[in-house]
Parts: structure tokens; C-alpha cells; sequence
């Protein structure tokens, strides 16, 4: 086993611009393809992740070694760095064979090559005495590590939102983009800290936000202190049950590349320290061990959230109900000021969970509750919503081991009587091939608001369906993913008038040569019903489309130093009316980190041409430290950003960034109070990081 200092936030312009790319030594915690695939699946117009958790946990990890043959599956999915399938071979091979003597040792086990091992061999051991240490609070305030981390950004083009001040339409905040972070961490046993942010356009020490910053988020987090108490939060805090039927919060993957990573997995409770302003609770829970086999999760939280307010009561000027929540956590106008912490929700949940060996059984509750009715504006396809002040689920979760057999699931019931389950098997059918199976039926009337379960749609309701995946790796360097999936919606959904149905195919043949080179090439098709808004009928009619997308990569260490990334992906959408739409995208990374120099740096050129925004391609890009950027690629333009990184000491962290897009094929970027008038939109960026 291997073996307060506060900093001015200075915003200065002049400031020498120094960045990054992500530190050699941390694999990134979450695959890039995952991070794609998931704005892929759910349509968003871009995506801004904060793993600033997951990266903390790998640099735990690397200074103190996981004991790969004491920890326990929790750990293993933790860590984050293997899929379902290769953790369950590892313990089926750990229990009928012993404990392993060597890390290379893992290569006798089906679904781990040499390119794997290697990832993962920095945050492992096979040894050690350390895995049982406890150490009293004291000690680990005392000796673990701070991070002060602290970040501005700005769009430097005038937006319609700055133009003028004195209107109403307008923002009343600056364009300047601030986070500020200050976190304490002892290894992964031991978590607190303080994290504050004002996004652009919102007031700063003036106006609505005269304490300082708009977002404002505190934690306190024990994991496996002492024996009994698996883990404590106070503040902020994630919780996530199950398959996510009724509750799972944090990043969760849909269909991707990786084809048998369908499986949900996280600890019942996680530290929060992000600057999301939505997807978080605000109270208390624990964790605690009532014997060997089983273990009791209770949480409460009461927490003010934005809302679409729908009317006044007149007699005492409260408000009486509210339509929808609004999870963008920006407050830069009027309106969005008046909408912000307009409503109350208390969330309280229980999870009994029963473990013996490779057996887990887990019995789920949570229930909400709001100071103020939701009521929805009635549309057809919201007819089954959720609506009401209180809301009750419950839920019964498994997962059992057999060999190399793994069967999972979840079923869920809502107060209304209706039931929705999730089933899975994941198995190794040889030492070269893998396969998942994942059946789900949500009806139209099941109601959960904390749901992020496995399917085509979110929210867990009206979708029936079966995906099928499959990994074969024919020989060393080469895999083969491919998977299908068929759905059907037996209700209407938004812009979607009547019940419909769809299929998605995907196949993808990588090669990877040592620590060296990475290719792939890949197509993917999806098929859905949805409406034909150009038909000539006087209502909409269901047309069948199709997206179909041709993507290939490749990733070459030229150098200790030098990596050369290339991408090229073409496609076009169908939306069986009118003339279908293609587009095409390239780009070229050269990403330089020299050994033992202090400057590093990223940089990109792309070139993007597509008919329209149906033929969007998600890519992504590195950000400041920690943090990450998929922005999609659609009309006609290019687009450019260098990131600089520069780490006189190491414990300071220096960077900068500039990013901009160029369209060709207009004149005006964005709407509303976001409008540009140009064809550019540039962002600079910069951050600071110390760590002591």
C-alpha cells in the first residue's frame, strides 16, 4: 500500500491567460463518449458537466490504493473506472480462486485486457494493511487537503441582454460568468466545503443579490466512519435508490457506445459540491449498518426551487399554485427574479437494503411535498402527470449473482396505484463476449419525480421496450460494440400526437494499441414516429424519421509529449416530409503536455456544414481543470479553442481559455436577450486552483 491558506479572486484582464488539459496522471472519470451520447439521447442544446467529485475520488484513490481484494462491489462502482460485467468476473474470480497476487493477475480474468489494466493498475493494490485505518475527525481535518478553486468566464460579443441597461427587457447583472469553490477532503472518507457561484447576467453585490453571489452551497459528508456509520451528510447532498425508478440524482448513462453499460449504480448517498442549482437536496441522511447484512438509508430534505407560478389568492397575496419547476438556475431579469425560490419542496426517503454475499435485496420509499399545488396547464399529452401537493413511491430493488450471471431490476409504485419496472441480465457468454438484456415498462400514468431510469425517454412513464446489447473482443486491441432497441409509447408525448413507437441500432469497431493509439469508426441509426409539422392535413399527423450518423476517430500518442486527435463524422435526418438533411463535421486536437515543463496546452479546429440543427454532431472538449464542454455542431461555420495550462508549483494551477464559433450562413446568433448580432460568439475563460 502506497504509503488555512485564502487567496484574492483577482479578475484581471491583463492577467498572462494560462489553461489545461486534464492532468496526465487522472484518466478522465466519466468516458467521453458517455458525456456525448448522453445530450445525444436527451436532445439538449448543449452541456456543461462539473466531475469535479469523480476526479477528486481518482486522485484519493491514487495516493492510497484501493485493495482490490478486500474492497467490496460498492467500492469497485465508486472508482468508476469498471463496467457491471468486469466487476462482477472480478468477484466471481476472486471467490473461487483467492485473492490475486499480482494486479496483472486480472488478465486471466474474461472482459480485461491489457489496455484496461493498464488505466486502472494507479488506483489499485493487491495488498496492504491500511483498507481498515480510522482516523477521529480531528485527524482528518488535521491532515487531509484543501482545494480553493476559483473560475470566471464571458462572452465578449454584446448579447441584446446587455445592450440597455435601463430597460426592463433587460439583464440586470453584468456579463461576467464567477464560481468560487473552497473544499476539504481526507482521502474518501471525509468531505466539507463551500461552493458559491453568479452566472452572467446576474446581479453581483447589488440589486436582488446584495450578499454576494446568486447560488450559495455548503456540505458536510462522512463515508465508512467507524463500522456502523456508512455515511453522514449535513448541507447539501445526492441521493439515488435502485435502478432510479424513484429516485437517482448525478450524472446517469442512457444507450451509448459502451453497449452493456445499462446497469445504475451509485451509493445510496454522495457528497454535493457542484454549482448546479437544480439536481441536488438540502437537509441531512445517514447510512448505518444495523448488522452485517443489513443496512438502513434515511434522508430529509426541505429546499426553495424555482417555479412558474400560476395566480395570486387575492385575499392573502400568497401564491396558490405553481405549473412547472425551472431548473436553469438563472436570475438575470425581472421575471426570472420573480419566479426564483417561489416554491417549497420537502423530500423525505428510506431504503432498507439486505446484502448476503452475491445477493442484495433493497425495500425503497420516498416522498415529496410542496407548500403550493402543482397544478400543469392541461395539454393531452400531460393528461397523466403529476399534479397535487404530495406525492408517495415506493419501490423494491435486486441484484443477484450467478457465475457469470447478473440479474438486476427495480419495481415501482406510485400513489395512484400505478406500477413501472425495470429487469436486466448482464452476462459473460465467453471469455471474448458480453451481453446485456434490459426489459422496462413505465406506464403512461406512473408518476415519479426523481426518476433518471434506463430508456429512450426520461422521467420513467409511458414507454414500454427491450434493448439488447452486445461487447465481443475477437483478438487483442479490437472490440466490437454493437446493441438494438425497440420502444413504443402507448400515450401521446409533447409534439407527438398520438401513440408511437421506435427502434435505434448502433455498431462500432474499435482498435486500441497499447497506451499508444485509439481508433474507431461507428454508425448509428435511430427511427422514431413524430409529428410531420409541414404536412397539408389541419391537424398533425405522425411521420416516421430517421437519423442515421457515420462517426469515426482516431487518437494518436505521437510523443511523450504530443497527442494528435482527429475526428470525422457525416449524417443526415429524414423527417418523412420534405427533402432530408445532411450534414458533416471534422475537426483536428493537438493536445501538447511536456515533461517536466509547467505550459501545457490544448487546442481545436473544426469545420461543420449541416442543413440544419436536426443534424447536430455532440463533441467534446476540454474545459478548464475538471470541468468539460459538449457543445453541438450545427449550420455552417468552424469553430476554434485553445486552452493554456500553467503549474509553476504543484500545488498552484493556472489556466486560461478561449473558445469561439464562426457561422457562415448567418447573421445573427441566438434570441431573445442572448441575440448577437455577428457571426462570432467568443467565450474567454479563466481559473485559478491551489491545493494545500
Amino acid at each position: 500500500m502506497r504509503s488555512i491558506l485564502i487567496l484574492s479572486f483577482l479578475l484581471i484582464v491583463s492577467l498572462p491567460l494560462f489553461a489545461q488539459r486534464p492532468d496526465s496522471l487522472i484518466v478522465d472519470p466519466v468516458p467521453t463518449d458517455l458525456l456525448e451520447d448522453f445530450l445525444q439521447n436527451s436532445g439538449a442544446e448543449s452541456g456543461d458537466f462539473d466531475l469535479n467529485g469523480q476526479f477528486d475520488l481518482l486522485a484519493t484513490f491514487r495516493k492510497r490504493p484501493l485493495n482490490i481484494n478486500r474492497c467490496e462491489e460498492a467500492d469497485l462502482r465508486e472508482m468508476g473506472l469498471l463496467n457491471d460485467i468486469q466487476i462482477n468476473n472480478l468477484l466471481q474470480y476472486r471467490k473461487t480462486a483467492g485473492p490475486l497476487l499480482a494486479l496483472y493477475e486480472l488478465q486471466v480474468i474474461p472482459g480485461f485486457d491489457l489496455a484496461l489494466i493498464r488505466r486502472i493498475i494507479p488506483y489499485l493494490t493487491t495488498g496492504g494493511d491500511l483498507d481498515d485505518f480510522q482516523a477521529s475527525i480531528l485527524e482528518m481535518i488535521g491532515d487531509g487537503r484543501n482545494e480553493v478553486q476559483m473560475r470566471w468566464s464571458r462572452v465578449m460579443e454584446e448579447q441584446a441582454g446587455y445592450a440597455n441597461p435601463e430597460s426592463e427587457q433587460s439583464y440586470l447583472g453584468d456579463p461576467n460568468q464567477l464560481f468560487v469553490r473552497w473544499r476539504h477532503t481526507y482521502y474518501n472518507r471525509l468531505s466539507f466545503g463551500i461552493t458559491a457561484e453568479k452566472d452572467r447576467g446576474e446581479a453581483f453585490f447589488t440589486g436582488n443579490n446584495r450578499q454576494g453571489f446568486d447560488f450559495y452551497s455548503a456540505h458536510f459528508f462522512l463515508n465508512n466512519y467507524r463500522k456502523k456509520l456508512k455515511a453522514l451528510a449535513l448541507g447539501d447532498f445526492n441521493a439515488s435508490f435502485g435502478q432510479g425508478l424513484i429516485l437517482f440524482s448525478g450524472f446517469s448513462t442512457g444507450k451509448n457506445a459502451a453497449s452493456t453499460l445499462v446497469k445504475r449504480n451509485a451509493r445510496n448517498l454522495r457528497p454535493y459540491a457542484s454549482a448546479n442549482e437544480a439536481n441536488y437536496l438540502r437537509g441531512a441522511g445517514v447510512s448505518y449498518a444495523l448488522s452485517n447484512q443489513l443496512e438502513v438509508t434515511a434522508f430529509y430534505s426541505s429546499r426553495l426551487r424555482d417555479g412558474n407560478v400560476n395566480g395570486v389568492d387575492t385575499l392573502d397575496e400568497e401564491v396558490a399554485s405553481f405549473s412547472s419547476f425551472i431548473d436553469a438556475g438563472f436570475h438575470r431579469t425581472a421575471r426570472e427574479i420573480e419566479d426564483k425560490n417561489s416554491v417549497r419542496q420537502n423530500i423525505s426517503g428510506l431504503s432498507l437494503q439486505y446484502h448476503s454475499g452475491a445477493y442484495r435485496l433493497g425495500l425503497n420509499s420516498v416522498y415529496h411535498r410542496f407548500d403550493r399545488a402543482l397544478t400543469l396547464n392541461p395539454q393531452p399529452y400531460n393528461r397523466f402527470y403529476f399534479q397535487g401537493q404530495s406525492l408517495l413511491n415506493t419501490s423494491l430493488d435486486y441484484s443477484a449473482r450467478w457465475g457469470n450471471l447478473n440479474a438486476f431490476g427495480e419495481t415501482a409504485w406510485s400513489d395512484n396505484g400505478a406500477v413501472a419496472t425495470v429487469n436486466g441480465l448482464l452476462m459473460t457468454l465467453d471469455r471474448k463476449m458480453d451481453a446485456a438484456l434490459v426489459y422496462r415498462r413505465y406506464p403512461r400514468n406512473f408518476q415519479a419525480l426523481g426518476a433518471a431510469a434506463f430508456g429512450e425517454t426520461d422521467g420513467g412513464r409511458n414507454e414500454e421496450g427491450v434493448y439488447m446489447g452486445l461487447e465481443i473482443r475477437p483478438r487483442t486491441g479490437w472490440t466490437v460494440n454493437a446493441y438494438y432497441d425497440v420502444w413504443r409509447h402507448p400515450w401521446l408525448r409533447f409534439q407527438v400526437d398520438a401513440p408511437s413507437r421506435g427502434t435505434e441500432w448502433r455498431l462500432r469497431l474499435t482498435y486500441e494499441k497499447r497506451r499508444r493509439m485509439r481508433a474507431f469508426i461507428e454508425l448509428r441509426q435511430e427511427n422514431k414516429e413524430e409529428n410531420a409539422f409541414g404536412n397539408e392535413t389541419a391537424y398533425n399527423i405522425l411521420a416516421p424519421t430517421r437519423l442515421l450518423q457515420l462517426r469515426t476517430y482516431v487518437s494518436n500518442q505521437v510523443s511523450k509529449a504530443v497527442e494528435l486527435r482527429t475526428r470525422a463524422d457525416w449524417g443526415y435526418w429524414d423527417g418523412g416530409v420534405g427533402a432530408r438533411e445532411f450534414g458533416f463535421a471534422v475537426l483536428q486536437d493537438v493536445i501538447v503536455h511536456p515533461i517536466g515543463f509547467p505550459l501545457s496546452f490544448s487546442t481545436r479546429f473544426a469545420l461543420f456544414d449541416t442543413d440544419s440543427y436536426n443534424v447536430r454532431f455532440y463533441y467534446y472538449e476540454n474545459d478548464l481543470l475538471n470541468t468539460f464542454s459538449i457543445p453541438p455542431y450545427y449550420n455552417r461555420g468552424s469553430r476554434v479553442y485553445l486552452n493554456l495550462r500553467y503549474r509553476p508549483v504543484s500545488a498552484l494551477t493556472i489556466e486560461a481559455r478561449f473558445a469561439q464559433t464562426f457561422w457562415s450562413n448567418q447573421t445573427q446568433i441566438g434570441s431573445g436577450l442572448e441575440l448577437i448580432e455577428g457571426q462570432r460568439r467568443t467565450q474567454l475563460s479563466a481559473q485559478i486552483k491551489y491545493v494545500f
